[in-house]
């Protein structure tokens, strides 16, 4: 079943015209630049950066939820 399912999307790929070709890669490259490109700027890891140990981070993500403001 697995094997029919990727025939299936392989060949409608391998058929498909210029246009929708050009277009699928205009898509990946949207999407990689808004999850590996953006992440790095605009998410970084601010917890690796202010916690030492895994139970210093743990702690404090416990704080934060678990405290009313």
């Amino acid at each position: 079943m697995l094997k029919k399912i990727f025939n299936f999307y392989y060949e409608g790929f391998v058929n498909m015209s210029k246009t929708g070709k050009t277009l699928w890669a205009i898509i990946f490259i949207k999407l990689f630049i808004m999850f590996a490109i953006l992440k790095m700027f605009f998410f970084p890891n601010v917890l690796k950066t202010q916690f030492k140990t895994d139970e210093e981070r743990s702690n404090h993500v416990i704080e934060n939820l678990t405290t009313i403001k």
